[in-house]
């Protein structure tokens, strides 16, 4: 039986912010291709991930800001040095979040335990990426947020521009090629960047996959399964709300309606939609409230939505052949192909057999995809008790994941 209190406690903790309301429908502004602004811009702001999370725990921190080809601007977080204060003699690492969170999501946990300090004690040169639309990267050279303009994009965008701006940038400002540490959606851009092969390709030294989500059509949430099948991101984009998640009002009514449906229970959210994580640390709860949730674009988890229902691994589909033909010039959007990925790029994927969003079965696909890949260059963790979330928030993370995952990335620093 749904107890509905806890439903709202839980969609309010983790994807509902107190300061996201319906979105005002505004007509469209026009978005101008601009270059990547190779400069760094640093805030005075005292609201910022810097000054709210890393300088508070003792550690020397860089906002910068980083310009897309289609003029969004990012915010990139850079801690440059360990609390012992000697300066990186490793490569730089970017980190890049998953959907609905922010870069704060490496840092939420004790220094000890959260990846962005970790890496930085380690000796690594640490980035951070916020990814479009989240809080501290609502910028864009001739766009309101307000716009609906703003949110016309799914992950086919961030991984032709916001993925190739960040990397660009890094390895521009470092003079290095960079490690890579992506989770859930973090990891599919890069997947579908790598499956691309093109220039970026090369100034990565590795990349580290946590949860990694490619193939989806053997998901076990079925909470996400039915907001898939109940076409429920389309229904929200009809409807001119171009920003996800709208408001409670919108919301909420949506919800009852997915959990009403035969065999789905919501009376646990975190745990129907991510698993039954084992090892995060309630006690941080209101630490994540402050920061998380973070919006991104209905036409995004439309996107997901497709993969989901269809199986594939391909660019959005735009609903008709002739608008695909209009966009791709043919008339079924073209495919990413993991069996593409370059066989000499060294990769580590780790995934737990809890986790409802990236299954252990669909994580197998993926691996079937990579089977070709050179000896000693895939390398696999596996937890049989951690879920989703635990990959980033887990208080023994460290020692599961973490601790592996730099080894790889020291065997490959060279």
């Amino acid at each position: 039986m749904l107890n509905f209190s806890s439903v709202l406690t839980l969609l309010v903790l983790f994807f509902v912010s107190p300061n996201v309301s319906a979105i005002d429908k505004v007509f469209p502004g026009n978005a101008k291709d601009v270059d990547i602004i190779i400069k760094s811009s640093i805030s005075d702001n005292d609201d910022t991930i810097c000054k709210s999370l890393v300088q508070t725990q003792g550690y020397a921190c860089e906002e910068h800001k980083v310009t897309t080809k289609d003029g969004y601007i990012l915010s990139v977080q850079r801690i440059p040095v360990g609390r012992s204060g000697k300066t990186a003699s490793k490569p730089p690492v970017l980190l890049q979040h998953g959907l609905l969170v922010d870069a704060a999501a490496w840092l939420l946990n004790t220094p000890d335990e959260s990846l962005g300090f970790i890496l930085a004690d380690n000796g690594f040169d640490v980035w951070l990426a916020n990814t479009r639309g989240t809080k501290y990267s609502r910028g864009h050279t001739s766009l309101s947020s307000n716009d609906w303009a703003y949110w016309e994009w799914s992950w086919d965008e961030l991984v032709q521009y916001d993925l190739s701006a960040l990397v660009q940038y890094v390895q521009y400002t470092t003079g290095q090629k960079l490690h890579y540490v992506g989770h859930s959606l973090g990891t599919l851009i890069a997947l579908a960047a790598f499956s691309e092969q093109g220039k970026l390709i090369n100034m990565f030294k590795s990349a580290a996959l946590l949860s990694p989500i490619a193939h989806l059509n053997q998901i076990p949430s079925q909470l996400t399964k039915e907001a898939a099948q109940l076409h429920i991101a389309e229904e929200l984009y009809s409807l001119g709300y171009r920003q996800f998640p709208p408001g409670w009002d919108v919301l909420g009514p949506i919800l009852k309606k997915i959990c009403n449906e035969p065999g789905t229970n919501c009376s646990e959210l975190m745990t129907a939609l991510t698993g039954p994580n084992c090892c995060i640390n309630s006690s941080r709860a209101g630490e994540l409230l402050k920061h998380e949730p973070q919006p991104t674009a209905t036409k995004n988890i439309i996107h997901l939505s497709q993969m989901i229902r269809t199986g594939t691994i391909a660019m959005y589909d735009y609903g008709s052949e002739d608008e695909n033909k209009e966009h791709y010039g043919q008339s079924a959007p073209p495919a990413y192909n993991m069996k593409n990925i370059p066989k000499e790029l060294p990769l580590f994927l780790g995934y737990g057999g809890q986790d409802m969003l990236a299954d252990p079965n669909d994580v197998k696909a993926l691996l079937n995809d990579l089977k070709d890949h050179d000896n000693g260059e895939l390398v696999e963790v596996y937890s049989e008790e951690y879920a989703h979330a635990d990959f980033v928030l887990g208080v023994n993370a460290s020692k599961v994941v973490y601790d592996p995952m730099i080894s790889f990335f020291d065997i490959h620093s060279s």
